[in-house]
């Protein structure tokens, strides 16, 4: 199965994680082989800061990936913030 998770690239800064959205076999470990890099994500900046290819996730979804809750979360407020830029 084909999971949409978090990917910590390189090694931290000053415990200043920033992390990669990707999508990945299940059995792949962390920071094992990706199908995909589909964003970027950094919680330490104020306020958090996100890039998400949306329509390429819509499309992984189609095909029967799963997302983990913290994807979810932040696909959920990429819509959010685009539907409002929409108006």
């Amino acid at each position: 199965m084909v999971r949409i998770r978090l990917r910590k690239p390189g090694k931290p800064v000053k415990h200043r994680y920033h992390f990669h959205v990707v999508a990945c076999d299940a059995r792949e470990g962390r920071e094992g082989r990706v199908l995909e890099v589909l964003g970027y994500y950094d919680p330490s900046k104020n306020p958090e800061f996100y890039e998400l290819k949306l329509d390429r996730i819509e499309d992984w979804i189609r095909k029967g990936a799963q997302p983990t809750d913290t994807v979810k979360s932040l696909i959920k407020k990429a819509r959010k913030r685009l539907a409002n830029s929409a108006q």
